[in-house]
């Protein structure tokens, strides 16, 4: 340790002129010198390090303890004393990289800090790679809406459970923490119950258009539930969401094809059959849904025949009871021969002027019944 003993002598020098630039020099020196072997050194020789680098840290200007701080931070025998010193410093800038990286600081030194530091030292601690639940315990008491956000979006953050508590209230009166934590793998299910039961329809749909599929489908059968339970009490509205949002996310899948609906129809799903006819057609489920309840049932037909389905798959439609149709024998063969002497550039150009209609008509004039009546089927 003849080289350590040397930096030492010039450290006592250094202090003792009142030199910054001298103490600028020892300092990274000494860091130097110390990251060159740190694989090396015993705990005795780091115990020598960590002396002369607390000497310096009460001495040296901030930009110079910012550096010595980021170099440090990946360090994992770095002197620990010197260390916490960084990390409780009250500038964050100096505390920043040992609080977001550092390996060397125990749970007790994150729960101090986050205990008595600022809002700053705490959003630092919630970016890092791994917070064990009784360190986030104490940012989500102490934390504002930054912690909570950076939190939810940590993965490698464990909860308690009166911390999922915490974060799922919290998410009552914030959306986007809603959708963060709505997504998290490790939320126990009553809580994800419990978000979702709370939750607008824009976190819902955030929730679904971002999550993995492993958990979409563990979304869809939670709010799914949650309609189910509400029975009366919900908006019929909800159901169809759920629908909607279950096959969008089956179109942007690869997922969604002529065949699917006949699944759909299985279930006596009529909303999905609609919202999935609505994907295929790429026109809204209004358009759908007007052409569905329409006086004039045959126009059903045109986004069916548009989108190109066999008779078989519109036949299975227009029979199912979920669907509430109502044809009989007769019915049938009359729309059979109707749907196979309507061609599918008709039916497309036809439905495609019912969309435009829509869109660009606030309170629409009456129609040629010939070209835009959905009861008319033109072939």
């Amino acid at each position: 340790m003849t080289v350590v003993q040397s930096i030492l002598d010039e450290l006592e020098t250094a202090v003792r002129n009142g030199s910054r630039e001298s103490r600028l020099s020892t300092l990274r020196s000494v860091t130097d010198l110390f990251l060159r072997d740190a694989d090396r050194f015993n705990g005795e020789q780091i115990a020598v390090f960590d002396n002369v680098l607390c000497h310096l840290i009460a001495r040296i200007e901030s930009r110079a303890l910012v550096e010595l701080s980021e170099r440090l931070s990946p360090v994992e025998r770095a002197p620990l004393n010197a260390v916490r010193n960084l990390a409780s410093h009250d500038e964050i800038d100096i505390a920043r990289p040992i609080l977001e990286s550092s390996t060397c600081l125990t749970r007790n030194d994150l729960i101090t800090i986050a205990t008595t530091k600022s809002q700053a030292h705490l959003l630092a601690i919630s970016a890092r790679p791994r917070i064990e639940p009784d360190v986030t315990d104490v940012l989500i008491r102490r934390g504002d809406s930054q912690v909570f956000h950076r939190l939810a979006d940590n993965r490698g953050a464990r909860f308690s459970a009166a911390g999922f508590d915490a974060l799922v209230e919290k998410s009552a009166r914030d959306d986007d923490l809603g959708a963060k934590v709505g997504l998290r793998l490790d939320l126990p299910l009553r809580l994800l119950r419990q978000l979702l039961q709370h939750a607008t329809d824009a976190v819902r749909n955030k929730l679904l258009a971002t999550a993995s599929p492993e958990n979409r489908e563990e979304i869809l059968r939670v709010i799914s539930a949650i309609s189910e339970d509400e029975g009366s009490r919900v908006d019929p509205n909800n159901h169809h969401l759920v629908a909607r949002n279950r096959v969008h996310l089956m179109h942007q899948d690869g997922k969604l094809h002529e065949a699917t609906l006949i699944e759909f129809l299985a279930e006596n799903n009529c909303a999905a059959v609609v919202a999935g006819l609505s994907c295929l057609c790429a026109c809204g489920t209004d358009v759908i849904e007007r052409l569905l309840y329409n006086e004039q049932r045959e126009a059903f037909l045109i986004p069916c025949k548009a989108v190109g389905f066999g008779w078989d798959t519109v036949a299975a439609i227009l029979r199912s009871p979920c669907m509430h149709l109502g044809y009989s024998d007769s019915d049938m063969g009359q729309a059979r021969t109707e749907y196979l002497k309507l061609s599918q550039t008709t039916a497309q150009r036809v439905l495609r002027f019912w969309q435009i209609r829509q869109a660009a008509t606030v309170a629409p004039a009456q129609p040629d019944a010939s070209k835009s009546d959905p009861g008319h089927v033109n072939a």
